[in-house]
C-alpha cells in the first residue's frame, strides 16, 4: 500500500512509492510497494500487484455511455476475470458454449480496442454454464514473454504475445475433476519463473507451482476441501516472499520455493472470495463475505481483520491487529490506500477505519455494491459499483464524492432497484451491515438480463474487474471490454466480435 506521511514505510520499495507521492507522480495498484518489474507500461496479474507507476492526471475522473470512452469491444462469449496489461496490447480470458465447451484468450489492441488474436481451446470438463457461478473467472497473469490463462475447466495455458501456444495442460487430467456446485474462481499469480495455481473444491484440494518456461510442475501442496472463491497472492513477510491464501476457513502462508505450509490461522470463517492486500511487511487485510442467504454471517462477523505475521526465527506467528467491526464485503476485497482501509459492504456501505490502528473514521452509502476491488490513484479512490456505476471518492478521512459515472446506460436506476430489493429481503435481518448510517445502502446484484436467483439478479454487464496503465482504465463485464480515456485520447470507436 502507499503510506501516507504519517506511516514510516517499511522497505526500500514503499520508501521509493511513499518519496514520488509526495512529488505528486505516483499511483499506482493497491501493491504501491512492490516496484514494478518492467519499465513497459504493464497491470500484470490480478488487482496490478508489480504494475507500473501511473500519472494520476492521465485517467478520467468522469465519464457517462457517450463521454471518455475511447472503445468497446464485443468478447466471444463471456466471463468475470479482469483483463491484464502488457505494452500496447489487453489480455483477457472467456468462455463458450453452454457447457463451458470452449476457452479463450482474446488480445486487443490498447490503442483502438481492435482484436488482433484469439486463441481457442476444447474445455478438458465440460459443465453448464450459467449466471449462478464462475464463468472463465480467473484472471490471467502477463509478463515480457508470454500470457498464462487457467480457466475453471481445468485448462491452463501459456501463449506469446502473438498469441502462439508455447505450453498447455489440463489440471483434471493430471490431478483429477473439480468437484464444485460455484465454480473455480482464483486467479493466478507469479514470480519472475514461475506461475502458482490455487484450487479449492470439494474434491481434493492443493496449491500448485508450475514452471513458466515450460508448463512442468515445481511442487504441489495439498490441502483440505473447500467451497471457495478467493485468490492467492504474493506477499512480504519477514522481509521475504510468500504466497498468502485466505479462503473458506483459514489463512495460510507458502515457501514459494518449496510449497512448505509456513503457518496457518484457522479461526476464520466466510473468507471465500477476498485476496488479501498488504500494509507493509507481514501485514494484511482478510474480508469476509456474510453469504448470499447470511449463513456465514456468525463467522464473517469476526473475519474481518488487519493480521500481523511476525517472524520469530524459523516460525511465524499470525496474529489478528484489529476488526473491522460491522463491515463485510461481497467479492471485492478490502484494500489499504494512505493509511486508510477500506471496506464496501454487500450493501453498498462503505467503511473507512485507520490502517494502523482500526479506528473506524467514517461510514457513508457508497451508491451500489462492488464486485470489484477499489482503486486508489492520486488523490482519489474508484469504487466500481456492480451495476456499472463508479462512484469516484477522495482519499482521505473526510468522506468528498468527486463524481459519479455510469458506464452503461441506466446504471443508477438499476442499482437503486436492486437496493431497495436488497432492503426488502433482508428486512429483519441480523446482517449488521443493514443498519443504516448516514443513508447506507442495503444489497442486491442486478445486471441486464432479468436471471434472477435468491432475490439475486444476474448478468452480462457486472462491472467485474478492470486494469489500469498510463492513459487508460480498461474495465471488464461480462463480454464487452471497455477502456476509458481522457478527452483528449478518447477517439470513440467500436470494434466487432471476433477476429
Amino acid at each position: 500500500m502507499i503510506h501516507d506521511k504519517s506511516t514510516l514505510p517499511s522497505t526500500t520499495g514503499a520508501l521509493i512509492a511513499w518519496v514520488l507521492l509526495t512529488l505528486g507522480v505516483l499511483a499506482t495498484s493497491v501493491y504501491a510497494d512492490e516496484p514494478p518489474r518492467s519499465a513497459t507500461p504493464c497491470w500484470p496479474e490480478f488487482l496490478g500487484r508489480n504494475a507500473t507507476p501511473l500519472d494520476p492526471a492521465s485517467l478520467p475522473l468522469t465519464w457517462s455511455p457517450t463521454e471518455n470512452i475511447a472503445w468497446q469491444t464485443k468478447l466471444d462469449g463471456g466471463g468475470q476475470s479482469s483483463p491484464v496489461i502488457w505494452g500496447d496490447k489487453v489480455f483477457v480470458t472467456s468462455i463458450a458454449g453452454s457447457m463451458k465447451n470452449e476457452c479463450l484468450v482474446t488480445c486487443l489492441s490498447l490503442t483502438d480496442g481492435s482484436i488482433l488474436w484469439t486463441w481457442r481451446g476444447e474445455s478438458s470438463q465440460p459443465v453448464r454454464s450459467n449466471y449462478f457461478q464462475s464463468r472463465s473467472a480467473p484472471t490471467p497473469v502477463v509478463d515480457e514473454q508470454q500470457v498464462i490463462a487457467f480457466f475453471e475447466t481445468g485448462n491452463l495455458v501459456a501463449l506469446n504475445h502473438d498469441g502462439e501456444p508455447l505450453w498447455e495442460r489440463s489440471l483434471t487430467e493430471d490431478y483429477g475433476e473439480f468437484e464444485v456446485r460455484i465454480g473455480l474462481a482464483a486467479s493466478l499469480t507469479q514470480t519472475a519463473d514461475t506461475v502458482f495455481v490455487l484450487v479449492d473444491h470439494e474434491g481434493p484440494s492443493y496449491l500448485l507451482a508450475v514452471d513458466k518456461r515450460n508448463g512442468e510442475t515445481r511442487w504441489q501442496t495439498e490441502r483440505f476441501s473447500r467451497q471457495s472463491y478467493a485468490s492467492p497472492t504474493i506477499l512480504s513477510i519477514g522481509g521475504k516472499q510468500q504466497i498468502v491464501c485466505s479462503s473458506a476457513g483459514s489463512v495460510d502462508g507458502y515457501d514459494p520455493q518449496t510449497g512448505e505450509m509456513l503457518w496457518t490461522f484457522e479461526d476464520v470463517g466466510g473468507n471465500r472470495a477476498c485476496t488479501p492486500l498488504p500494509f507493509g511487511d507481514g501485514r494484511f487485510l482478510v474480508g469476509a463475505s456474510p453469504g448470499m442467504h447470511d449463513e456465514h454471517i456468525n463467522e464473517a462477523s469476526q473475519s474481518n481483520f488487519l493480521m500481523n505475521v511476525q517472524a520469530e526465527g524459523e516460525t511465524f506467528e499470525p496474529t489478528i491487529a484489529w476488526h473491522a467491526e460491522k463491515a463485510m464485503p461481497t467479492f471485492g476485497s478490502p484494500m489499504i490506500y494512505r493509511g486508510l482501509a477500506y471496506w464496501v459492504t454487500s450493501t453498498g456501505v462503505l467503511y473507512c477505519f485507520d490502517a494502523e490502528t482500526g479506528q473506524r473514521v467514517y461510514i457513508k452509502r457508497s451508491g451500489q455494491p462492488c464486485w470489484a476491488t477499489p482503486l486508489g490513484v492520486g488523490e482519489r479512490i474508484y469504487l466500481f459499483g456492480k451495476d456499472g456505476l463508479t462512484t469516484v471518492i477522495a482519499a482521505g478521512p473526510k468522506y468528498q464524492v468527486l463524481s459519479k459515472n455510469e458506464l452503461m446506460v441506466g446504471a443508477t436506476e438499476k442499482g437503486e432497484a436492486d437496493i431497495k430489493r436488497r432492503e426488502t429481503r433482508r428486512h429483519g435481518s441480523s446482517d449488521s451491515s443493514a443498519a443504516k448510517p448516514e443513508g447506507e445502502a442495503t444489497e442486491e446484484e442486478s445486471s441486464g438480463r432479468p436471471t434472477t436467483r435468491d432475490g439475486l439478479t444476474f448478468a452480462e454487464d457486472v462491472q467485474y474487474g478492470y486494469a489500469v496503465v498510463n492513459g487508460s482504465l480498461v474495465v471488464r463485464t461480462g463480454s464487452v471490454v471497455h477502456c476509458l480515456k481522457m478527452p483528449a485520447a478518447a477517439a470513440t470507436s467500436s470494434a466487432p466480435a471476433g477476429e
